[in-house]
């Protein structure tokens, strides 16, 4: 018989002060991951003209330096994630949430702030990518430290609301940077020049200010029953963490692993990268069209966020597995063979009204089912015991994150080359992927006494299983 939930997430609904909990986390994702990717939605307007010399920036070279930036803070990740990772598992999961925030705020106002390569010339890129390094290694201790601490709050019924309400706030970080930047072409459509000129650093200074307010907000966050009850009982890992977890959960490591490369792909190339590299770079479309295009695909992303995340608690993991995965398969097949039907590769194109009205809908369709990228994050919550949970999940997942978006604009880039379908097939490879995972035990139960051997007798009473 497995051991049962957690004594302290019994089937209650949530209460004021879970809702309130929840209310801050999501904001502060939301507010932390617009400073992280408002650099990807400038990668074409600003990077590439202000901080790289003409000779490069005009090229393939241009494009691997512009995006490398991009991953240089994927990169960062697993070092920043494992150091918060260790310490959110010995001194709390709160003051590691915190902290992780503020290493955020600070880089995205110095980019806001800091010279373009006109200025102070090749020190212009090199200080370009220690903030993306800097901003690497915050982020590198959020996501999963929000995850965890969202995870440990919630009631066991609403465990993928919890999770999918947090995925949706963090995925809002992207439809706040499409709603700022487009303010911005709007603001200034008369005299465009004042973009590259100054006023591309409203929105990371904008940013800066956000993160700092976010670090104000969660001091009124309260640290996890969980982590509390296991301080209480003296339970907490009698070894450094992440050597338990490399001992006794490489499985987990790997399926975690594995997972993040489909969420990880989901978001860069659907959501990122499409706008700005496919609609905008392939077919020549207006910028500001594309960034219309990003806003709409990112509101559908958080409402399917949301969705996937109730639909968990409702008909469990393998079924919504198939149901969101398989929609994303779908959706995009549609979205990208419509585009190149209907656009015309490698050429500036002239839309027609109708022909923006079905891109967009199509777009939204295919964001709403990549709100599948909830299910990664419920998943690898509970395939590690709570003492190590949080070092389990960032080392395997800030891994992974780094090897792959590394490698993942680069080959859709080569992709692209080849066929205008080439993001659309990595994204069918990786949703296949990820409902594979879903039908191993230990993705769609979760870490039990019964298949897996607990770290210490004193945590068994508070391993976190969800039934199929």
């Amino acid at each position: 018989m497995s051991v049962s939930s957690e004594p302290i997430q019994t089937e209650k609904s949530l209460s004021r002060e879970d809702k309130k909990t929840l209310s801050l986390a999501a904001l502060g994702g939301t507010l932390e991951f617009y400073d992280f990717v408002i650099y990807a939605l400038y990668i074409e307007t600003v990077v590439k003209p202000l901080f790289l010399p003409a000779d490069l920036a005009a090229g393939i070279w241009g494009d691997i330096f512009a995006w490398g930036g991009f991953a240089a803070g994927y990169l960062a990740r697993p070092i920043g994630g494992m150091v918060m990772a260790h310490f959110g598992d010995t001194l709390g999961r709160k003051k590691m949430f915190t902290l992780s925030i503020f290493m955020m705020a600070i880089p995205t106002l110095l980019i806001g702030l800091m010279p373009t390569y006109t200025t102070i010339g090749i020190a212009a890129p090199i200080l370009l990518i220690v903030f993306r390094v800097l901003q690497g290694a915050a982020i590198g201790g959020e996501m999963p430290g929000a995850w965890v601490f969202i995870a440990e709050h919630s009631p066991k019924k609403h465990y993928g609301l919890g999770i999918g309400v947090l995925t949706g706030g963090i995925a809002g970080g992207i439809l706040l940077g499409f709603s700022i930047s487009l303010s911005i072409d709007i603001l200034f459509a008369d005299n465009r020049a004042a973009i590259t000129d100054y006023a591309w650093r409203i929105p990371f200074i904008i940013g800066g200010i956000f993160g700092l307010v976010a670090v104000y907000l969660r001091r009124f966050l309260s640290e996890t029953p969980v982590f509390q009850e296991m301080a209480k009982n003296k339970s907490l890992s009698q070894e450094i963490p992440i050597v338990t977890v490399i001992k006794k959960h490489r499985f987990a490591c790997v399926l975690t692993g594995l997972l993040t490369w489909s969420l990880s792909t989901t978001i860069m190339l659907g959501i990122l990268f499409t706008p700005v590299k496919v609609l905008q770079g392939l077919y020549g479309i207006d910028p500001m069209i594309t960034r219309i295009s990003g806003l709409v695909a990112a509101i559908c992303l958080v409402i399917g966020c949301i969705t996937c995340g109730i639909f968990e608690d409702k008909i469990k993991t393998r079924k919504v597995s198939i149901l969101f995965w398989g929609g994303l398969i779908i959706t995009s097949a549609i979205f990208y063979s419509t585009l190149s039907s209907i656009l015309e590769p490698y050429q500036p194109n002239q839309l027609t009204q109708g022909t923006l009205f079905t891109i967009m809908v199509l777009y939204g369709l295919m964001g709403f089912f990549a709100g599948c990228t909830s299910l990664p994050p419920i998943l690898a919550t509970r395939m590690f015991p709570p003492n190590i949970r949080f070092s389990g999940l960032s080392f395997s997942y800030n891994l992974s994150y780094a090897i792959f978006s590394a490698i993942t604009p680069a080959v859709a880039i080569a992709l692209l080359k080849i066929t205008p379908m080439g993001v659309a097939y990595y994204l069918w490879f990786v949703a296949l992927l990820a409902i594979a995972i879903s039908f191993l035990p230990l993705a769609h139960q979760g870490w039990t006494m019964t298949n897996n051997p607990p770290t210490n007798d004193a945590n068994a009473s508070l391993s976190h299983s969800s039934a199929t």
